[in-house]
């Protein structure tokens, strides 16, 4: 990682580009756990989205410090405007733009998946389209309660036909729900699915499933506070748009 910044700092050389007043006092970049974006192991920050925000942030000369914190905490400091604060990475959704200022895209997501209970494959899988499979009231579709999916799941999610279960969960506790048979089906970041399932056994019962009309992707972006000086976010979009884009470890 730090050889391709260093390739990369002479593209930033701007007048007065690490001495502006919005670089003298540090700037709090809070992420929540969601592994493999960010996340801890034995005491050790990682994520690739963790280091690929480090990167930019040095790399656009902005003194920053990152700290480790609950998605709702995060969400209450943008609606508080919290001076000098920003968050990585995030969906941008029209609630959000109330309360936040947006980068330019950091990265963007591959198409979620469909994770399936090891006891309905039969039920899911005799749906060969989105819009069926979501049709069938007969089917429990498993919702981590409080999660974006991107608007175009969200809106199918409230319009669905299934019987739905929403928890207020983390999105592991919600897989091994649907490994232990509690629903038939949920949606799944493919980088979540990746991870959990090479992390825990009891996943390995699960069943991944596509269909034709998933949506596509969505773009994350670097969220900062409303009163952000624009010639912060400049130098941020700067230093995104010099760097290479992070590699997607699961597809």
């Amino acid at each position: 990682m730090k050889s391709g910044l260093l390739a990369v700092l002479p593209l930033l050389a701007i007048p007065a580009f690490a001495s502006e007043s919005a670089a003298s006092s540090a700037v709090t970049v809070s992420w929540r756990e969601k592994p493999p974006y960010y996340y801890t192991e034995d005491g050790v920050e990682k994520g690739f989205m963790l280091a690929y925000g480090k990167e930019v942030f040095a790399a656009a000369g902005i003194d920053a410090r990152f700290v480790r914190e609950p998605q709702k905490r995060i969400w209450t400091n943008f609606e508080l405007r919290k001076p000098n604060y920003c968050s990585l990475s995030w969906y941008r959704l029209p609630e959000r733009e109330a309360i936040a200022q947006f980068s330019i895209p950091v990265y963007t997501d591959p198409p979620h998946t469909i994770l399936v209970a090891p006891g309905s494959a039969a039920k899911v899988q005799a749906h060969t389209s989105l819009a069926s499979l979501m049709a069938d009231p007969e089917l429990i579709l498993g919702v981590v309660d409080g999660v974006s999916y991107g608007v175009e799941l969200d809106e199918r999610i409230a319009k669905a036909g299934n019987q739905t279960m929403r928890r207020t969960v983390t999105t592991t506790s919600m897989m091994q729900m649907l490994a232990a048979n509690r629903f038939h089906y949920m949606f799944a970041d493919r980088n979540d699915w990746g991870h959990m399932r090479a992390h825990f056994k009891e996943l390995a019962s699960v069943i991944q499933y596509d269909v034709p009309d998933l949506p596509q992707g969505l773009k994350r972006y670097i969220l900062c506070s409303r009163s952000m000086p624009a010639s912060t976010m400049e130098r941020l979009n700067q230093a995104i748009r010099a760097l290479p884009k992070p590699a997607t470890p699961y597809k």
